[in-house]
């Protein structure tokens, strides 16, 4: 990695990150939108609002991301399509997050709300995280991401360029996504938007595709010059490399410094998600502390622990890669992002349904 000069972070930089994480925790708590749930709940109570939620979120991130990169507003970075560690990567860590009872973004606000299950899934997640980007995890980590594989002679393919080149193609596929999507929403009525405490399915999944547009353009323009986007994963080994070294020590982001420490535009966004959640719970009068069993406890933490080492592996978590990386159209997220329903839905079966099924 080429030597880089660290500059000091500016207000600017400090407050955008900052709202950008605020305004993300803020939705999710009012939508109640974890990812586990989303995913869990299409074979466990064949119930797909929160699917559907999570869909129009990605419709909106595909079409407003890749309509600011071709308008040259911000630069999309695709990722590498590393088979093995995309998708066993991402196969762990949908097993990890019914474990932990939370996705990546799912503990991280849910501990603004004030479950403390949530807060010690977010410790496992920033250990395991830590440890798998810089620590004794690290070469499995190399070794699963050593293979890597070239799609139409590009390690960093998309999903519309395996159709062809030129924009043509690519938004033909886009249209074509972006209509199965809003067909698919159709079905749960996303405009019967009712009475309730909270923010709608449809609601909430356009606010965090919006969200996610925004944090494209606000870390490139802000953050230093890198369109990073909404993430957990990256930002969390950050974070527990900053507060013990006081240095981010990014592999591949723009880092600047606040005193003494070296940070990430990422590490403050995702520092205020929790912040944004516990001012959403106190508008609605939702936040309390939430004690669970040990036995819980002891469960989530281990699950926490799978879902760092598993979501780095991956190259992100529900976020990162099901949302972030996936607007990109890279075979590698989309790879990943697949892979996590898969795990999801396996341990959801072993863990509930199987279970019921035998008493029955």
């Amino acid at each position: 990695m080429e030597e880089t000069i660290i500059q000091s972070a500016s207000i600017d930089y400090i407050i955008s990150a900052l709202i950008c994480g605020g305004i993300l925790g803020f939705i999710l708590q009012r939508g109640r939108f974890c990812m586990n749930s989303a995913f869990r709940d299409t074979i466990f109570i064949q119930d797909m609002t929160l699917f559907r939620g999570f869909l129009l979120a990605l419709g909106v991130m595909i079409v407003g991301s890749n309509l600011l990169n071709d308008m040259g507003i911000i630069e999309l970075k695709p990722q590498t399509f590393y088979p093995l560690a995309n998708i066993i990567g991402g196969y762990l860590f949908g097993i990890g997050m019914v474990l932990a009872s939370g996705c990546g973004s799912g503990i991280y606000y849910k501990t603004g709300e004030g479950q403390l299950a949530a807060g010690v899934a977010v410790m496992g997640f920033l250990v395991s995280a830590g440890a798998t980007f810089y620590g004794v995890l690290n070469p499995i980590y190399n070794a699963l991401r050593s293979v890597k594989v070239e799609l139409v002679g590009k390690p960093n393919a998309t999903l519309w360029e395996l159709f062809g080149e030129g924009m043509t193609v690519k938004w033909t596929v886009i249209a074509i996504v972006a209509v199965a999507i809003f067909i698919f929403s159709l079905k749960d009525k996303p405009f019967s938007l009712g009475k309730q405490k909270g923010f709608y399915w449809s609601v909430t999944g356009l606010l965090l595709g919006f969200t996610g547009v925004l944090t494209f353009w606000a870390s490139q323009y802000w953050g230093g010059g890198f369109a990073r986007g909404m993430n957990f994963t990256t930002p969390s080994a950050e974070i527990i490399s900053t507060l013990v070294t006081a240095d981010a020590k990014s592999k591949f982001f723009p880092m600047s410094s606040i005193w003494n420490f070296t940070i990430t535009w990422g590490e403050l966004a995702v520092i205020a998600v929790p912040l944004g959640s516990f001012i959403s719970a106190k508008i609605l009068k939702e936040f309390s502390w939430k004690l669970p069993q040990a036995k819980e406890l002891i469960t989530v933490f281990l699950g926490s622990l799978l879902m760092g080492f598993s979501a780095i592996t991956a190259g992100g978590c529900n976020i990162g890669q099901g949302l972030t990386g996936a607007s990109t159209l890279s075979i590698g997220s989309i790879s990943a992002l697949i892979a996590m329903i898969l795990g999801n839905w396996t341990a959801v079966y072993f863990k509930f349904i199987k279970p019921m099924s035998d008493i029955e």
